[in-house]
C-alpha cells in the first residue's frame, strides 16, 4: 500500500495492532491489581509484595487507555507521543526477561504470553512508528492549545529526572534496593525501572511538541495510572518502611 503524503492519518495497522494489544493487557491488569497475592499461580512470576504488582497493573491499565486512544483517533500527531515510550517500557522488560530468566514460571501460559508479548512489542511498536511519522503536518488543530515553552522545559526535565531514575534502576539494582519505600529483587527493580522509563519517556516528547493535542491521549493514560498507583499505596501501606523520606517523596511525588 502506497503511503499517503503527510494528511495526519493513522495507518489502519497501528489500530489492529492496538486491538490485539489490549486483551493481554486488560487480563494482566485484573490478575495483578485486583488479584496481587495470586502472581504465583496467574502470572508469569511470582511477584512480591502486592504493592509491585499492583503498580505494574497500573501501568497496563495506563497502557489499555493509550491503545484505546489509538483505536479511536485518526490523526497521528494524537498517538505520536505515545509509542517511542511504550517501544523503550517494552525493551527494558525484554532484557530484564532475558537476564532474570531462572525467575519465570516456565512452561505456564502466562508464561508464554509474556514472553510472546515481550519478544515481539518493541519491534512491532518501533516499527509502526517508523512507518507512520512522516504523517505529521507538524501543525496544531483548529481548535489546539500551544504550551508555553517554560512548561515544556519543565516536562521535559521532570521526564529526564524520571528518567534517570530508571536508568538507575535498571543498571545498580543493588543500589536502588536499597533505596527503594518497599522491598525489591533484582527483577522487580528492572520491571520499575520500565515503569518509570514510560513517564520519562513521555515528558520529553512532550517538551519536543508544542501542541496539547499531541500529548493530550499518552498523558491522560499517564495520570490514569499515577490515580491507580495512589490507591495501591492506600491498599498495601503495610510494603512501605513511612520512616524514611523515599517513602514520602514516592507518594508526595505521585500526588
Amino acid at each position: 500500500m502506497k503511503k499517503e503524503h503527510r494528511n495526519n492519518l493513522v495507518y489502519p495497522i497501528t489500530r489492529w495492532v492496538a486491538g490485539l494489544v489490549i486483551p493481554f493487557l486488560v487480563v494482566a491488569f485484573i490478575i495483578l491489581y485486583f488479584l496481587p497475592n495470586n502472581t504465583a499461580t496467574l502470572f508469569a512470576w511470582e511477584i512480591k509484595p502486592p504493592m509491585t504488582a499492583m503498580m505494574l497493573g497500573s501501568a497496563y491499565a495506563g497502557g489499555i487507555y493509550y491503545f484505546t486512544g489509538v483505536i479511536l483517533t485518526r490523526q497521528w500527531h494524537r498517538i505520536k507521543v505515545g509509542l517511542i515510550p511504550v517501544t523503550i517500557f517494552a525493551s527494558i522488560l525484554n532484557v530484564a526477561t532475558i537476564l532474570h530468566w531462572d525467575k519465570f514460571n516456565h512452561g505456564t501460559l502466562p508464561f508464554f504470553a509474556w514472553v510472546s508479548l515481550y519478544f515481539t512489542t518493541p519491534f512491532i511498536v518501533f516499527g509502526l512508528w517508523l512507518w507512520n511519522r512522516g504523517q505529521d503536518t507538524n501543525q496544531p488543530d483548529e481548535s489546539d492549545a500551544i504550551i508555553h515553552p517554560f512548561v515544556r522545559l519543565v516536562i521535559g526535565a521532570v521526564g529526564a529526572t524520571t528518567l534517570a531514575i530508571a536508568i538507575f534502576l535498571f543498571l545498580n539494582p543493588k543500589l536502588m534496593i536499597q533505596l527503594w519505600p518497599w522491598t525489591l529483587t533484582p527483577l522487580t527493580s528492572r520491571v520499575m525501572a520500565a515503569m518509570f522509563s514510560l513517564p520519562g519517556m513521555v515528558g520529553l516528547g512532550m517538551a519536543m511538541d508544542s501542541r496539547w493535542s499531541s500529548g493530550q491521549v499518552i498523558l491522560q493514560s499517564q495520570g490514569f495510572s499515577i490515580f491507580l498507583i495512589l490507591v495501591a499505596v492506600l491498599r498495601d501501606q503495610s510494603a512501605f518502611n513511612w520512616s524514611t523520606p523515599g517513602s514520602w517523596l514516592f507518594t508526595i511525588g505521585l500526588a
